[in-house]
């Protein structure tokens, strides 16, 4: 195939995009369906099979990784498949226990995109130079190498994004309402930047009062835009922040960072409430915001007594009725200033 000239910056994004949508392929299922079939298993045991189904398709995680980033670039499916394989041999989701070969979680999700980069590099270079040979050749060549590249270096990754992780923990169990507001307000820029939020959390296995916090601060920002920008964009496209995601805003937020004052504000409040209140997540659920009731349904999993109806009317007020009325205090406060308009906040996808 025809080699088109990517710049380092495109070769990036790709890899970044490619993971971004494997974590939504294979983490969505058990995000969406795992806790709640796991709530109702004892009073529907045929359910097992949801849950056993949403698991494979989570430790599948790394061969996605590798199949969406390889479709990104365009590659064949000889390539895809060599990439896709590549990256789960590199990802440490396989363990060897006395000659078996076992399922070891999701693996290292930055050592899966590291391996799935240079699996996809290596792919680029051999092609047009193996020709005719490539079917015999560039499987086992990709596969050895750049596996056993992303092998050697899932220890030291591992052990850095472990390591952050648990500073990150270590901090929010000593200052949870200080850490609660600096992460809430650091996922909810990431949110509208090129950087998956759901991959940072996975990276970093950001969990309990980190995770809801940093939840929290996807909801302010999906609320927050949503209600900025309902002047200026049609009804379907405001829902779509908060339902789908407001990542939708990141050509606006690359062009005029100062446009997240408001939610920046509102999510310093819902990560202090946070770390108040002890809402807690999961690295599944800490980016998704209520896209699909996934930050909710786990906030209400992981708090004690579960679906307790006290529970359920915290979360509706928690993750819906304060961020809603914070969006509109804030925007309206900021609109008041020459930094902040709601055509700032225009979205055209003609």
């Amino acid at each position: 195939m025809t080699e088109e000239k990517l710049t380092g910056k495109q070769f990036l994004m790709n890899v970044l995009n490619g993971l971004s949508l494997a974590i939504l392929i294979a983490l969505i299922p058990s995000a969406l369906l795992g806790e709640l079939t796991k709530a109702i298993l004892p009073y529907f045991p045929s359910l097992q099979f949801i849950l056993d189904a949403t698991t494979i398709a989570m430790r599948l995680l790394p061969a996605i990784i590798g199949l969406a980033v390889a479709m990104q670039f365009g590659r064949s499916t000889l390539e895809a498949g060599t990439i896709a394989i590549a990256t789960y041999v590199g990802s440490g989701a396989i363990r060897i226990e006395e000659g078996a070969f076992l399922m070891a979680g999701i693996g290292d999700v930055i050592t899966a995109g590291v391996t799935a980069a240079l699996s996809t590099f290596l792919v680029m270079q051999l092609t047009p130079r193996l020709k005719t040979y490539t079917v015999l050749v560039l499987p086992m060549t990709v596969i050895v190498i750049a596996g056993g590249i992303g092998s050697f270096l899932l220890t030291y990754i591992s052990q850095i994004t472990t390591y952050i992780g648990s500073i990150i923990m270590t901090m929010t169990e000593l200052q949870p309402v200080v850490m609660g507001i600096l992460i809430a307000m650091a996922f909810s820029l990431i949110i509208v930047s090129p950087i998956s939020t759901v991959g940072i959390a996975t990276a970093i296995s950001l969990s309990g009062v980190a995770a809801g916090a940093a939840n929290l601060g996807v909801v302010a920002a999906g609320f927050g835009l949503a209600i900025a920008g309902w002047q200026m964009n049609a009804t379907g496209t405001s829902i779509a922040h908060f339902l789908g995601s407001p990542k939708i805003q990141m050509a606006n937020f690359i062009r005029r960072p100062v446009m997240m004052l408001p939610v920046l504000a509102n999510a310093a409040i819902l990560g202090a409430l946070a770390g108040i209140l002890k809402i807690e997540g999961t690295p599944i659920s800490a980016g998704f915001g209520v896209s699909g009731l996934i930050g909710p349904i786990n906030a209400l999993h992981l708090m004690p007594g579960g679906f307790a109806l006290f529970n359920v009317l915290l979360v509706i007020v928690l993750f819906g009725m304060i961020p809603i009325a914070l969006g509109i205090f804030f925007f309206k406060l900021f609109n008041r200033t020459p930094l902040i308009r709601p055509e700032h906040y225009r979205l055209d996808f003609e």
